[in-house]
């Protein structure tokens, strides 16, 4: 059932978007060559505590740490751990906060110190995918609409985007209905977007195939070629125009700013 948000439920998601994606920028400032994920994990935890949320991935689903960390040919959920993060890996950071009971969800990949072309290039076009992507969230619109323009866009530029998991609509949970796919399926994706829709729409996008497994730890999803993978998020909501990124740090309360 897709849950239209009220506008007092809208501006609480302000709040909560701008939460997380400020301590996404906090944390992707943070990392740096020679720390562990783990150590990335707490650095995190306690911006997120500094803006009086909590993590919304903590014991979701019994996921074990703050936010998720992928690395390289991690392409989402990596776990925090003893892994030390070298001068150019590109790290997957994925942030989701809990703020009045409502979620904000935001992700970026970021270089540790700078990175190969081809990692750039990933990292430069899986985010142009996702703004494409969010250029079609508009009212009149369905899901297939975001899911063609984020899709013809990777493939045109050589890379692929993963079919297991896909973004999805976000409010009092982490995932709500309507699911949101980067790739366009026959049949599906028929959802008209309607104003108060708030959904999360993240390209994960492989630098080979779109194939995937998941580790033995039973969440770390990494590429089955072993090539790199990044991945955007934002949380948006559907308005009556322009779609409205609420992981936006300039939603930041003042009473949070002042922390």
């Amino acid at each position: 059932m897709i849950v239209y948000k009220t506008e007092r439920e809208q501006d609480i998601m302000r709040a909560a978007g701008a939460i997380a994606s400020v301590v996404l920028n906090e944390v992707g400032a943070f990392v740096r060559p020679g720390l562990t994920t783990r150590e990335i994990d707490e650095f995190a935890a306690g911006r997120i505590r500094h803006y009086g949320a909590k993590s919304a991935f903590l014991g979701y689903r019994k996921y074990p740490c703050n936010i998720c960390i992928s690395v390289n040919e991690e392409v989402v959920h990596g776990l925090a751990g003893p892994r030390r993060i070298q001068f150019g890996d590109i790290i997957s950071l994925d942030v989701g906060v809990r703020y009045q009971d409502y979620i904000g969800d935001t992700a970026k990949t970021v270089a540790v110190g700078g990175c190969g072309l081809l990692a750039q290039k990933l990292i430069d076009v899986t985010t142009q995918a996702l703004y494409r992507g969010i250029s079609r969230a508009m009212a009149g619109n369905r899901v297939v609409d975001i899911s063609r323009a984020v899709q013809s866009y990777v493939e045109a530029n050589g890379f692929s985007v993963v079919r297991e998991f896909v973004g999805h609509g976000v409010g009092r949970t982490v995932h709500e209905d309507p699911q949101v796919p980067n790739f366009v399926e026959p049949g599906k994706g028929t959802v008209k977007l309607k104003p108060g829709m708030t959904i999360a729409i993240e390209p994960m996008v492989n630098a080979g195939t779109p194939a995937v497994k998941v580790l033995g730890d039973q969440w770390t999803v990494v590429t089955q070629d072993g090539l790199p993978s990044a991945h955007m998020e934002h949380t948006v909501l559907i308005t009556d125009g322009e779609p409205e990124i609420l992981t936006c740090p300039e939603n930041l309360p003042s009473s949070l700013q002042a922390r």
